[in-house]
């Protein structure tokens, strides 16, 4: 059914465009791609395609005391290249995201937090698809046995916050998650919002 113009969108704005109709294109257990006939916003026929992910994305910024955090490293495939991150991965859609965060962290650097707070939230490539991330500050850790998946050959380093920032500044780190997680985090320290003394030890780290 096309869609009405008139009624909000679950974001709560106006929608523009018009449907006039949708074919799945492609279905795998992570991703469902679709395309649209569409009406433009000004009114003029258009194509669009879309992917929807059915899994959501988490990520966590692990900090110790002394302001060190933990970059996971690992080649992604759909870029070719290697690439160093926060602690990240999917979750279930309907259930809470820290949970995602938790296995994920454990998994990946087998590290458990006692405490939680959440960052931030993220539509990634948002003109294409409705991929939407949680990101996490997470502290009080814990060494445990790390559970990286099977197809995962990962590895872990624990550096300054400091090389981290350093790291996403120049451009070493592009994935969208960390810098923008890495970025917040660095603004809640000048701002002194950060809990337990963590922003003066993340200022401080290095």
């Amino acid at each position: 059914m096309p869609a009405d113009p008139n009624v909000p969108s679950a974001c709560g704005a106006a929608n523009p465009w018009i449907t006039r109709s949708s074919t799945p294109k492609y279905d795998n257990p992570w991703i469902h791609v679709v395309e649209h006939q569409v009406i433009n916003p000004r009114g003029g026929p258009a194509i669009y395609g879309t992917v929807h992910f059915k899994n959501l994305a988490t990520g966590v910024v692990p900090l110790e005391p002394d302001g060190a955090t933990y970059l996971v490293g690992q080649f992604r495939y759909a870029l070719a290249c290697y690439s160093w991150e926060i602690p990240e991965g999917g979750g279930q859609r309907g259930r809470d995201p820290v949970e995602a965060a938790r296995r994920e962290l454990l998994e990946e650097t087998g590290l458990v937090a006692v405490h939680w707070q959440k960052l931030l939230e993220l539509h990634l490539s948002n003109s294409v698809t409705d991929e939407h991330a949680f990101a996490y500050l997470a502290w009080g850790l814990e060494q445990h046995e790390a559970r990286p998946e099977e197809a995962e050959l990962l590895e872990v380093r624990r550096l300054p916050f400091s090389r981290v920032l350093a790291m996403v500044l120049s451009g070493e780190i592009t994935d969208a998650i960390t810098v923008a997680s890495i970025l917040k985090v660095q603004v809640l320290a000048m701002r002194g919002r950060l809990p337990n003394g963590l922003g003066e030890a993340v200022l401080k780290s290095g």
